[in-house]
């Protein structure tokens, strides 16, 4: 079974650059306090790493 993580967005795209929007977008995000369970890969480590000041890793699993 593959690792996962669980991401949740804690910040608004309001007022952000477009790129910054694009990946919420990209990760499954788009509202407030939701959340998406994430298969733990380079590319989504990456895309959380561009924007921490918007989501947050709620958990990781095995």
């Amino acid at each position: 079974m593959a690792k996962s993580i669980v991401v949740k967005q804690i910040g608004s795209p309001i007022r952000r650059p477009e790129k910054q929007r694009q990946t919420l977008i990209g990760l499954g995000l788009n509202k407030m306090n939701k959340t998406r369970e994430l298969e733990d890969t380079p590319s989504v480590r990456g895309m959380v790493n561009k924007i921490p000041h918007l989501v947050k890793i709620i958990e990781e699993k095995s």
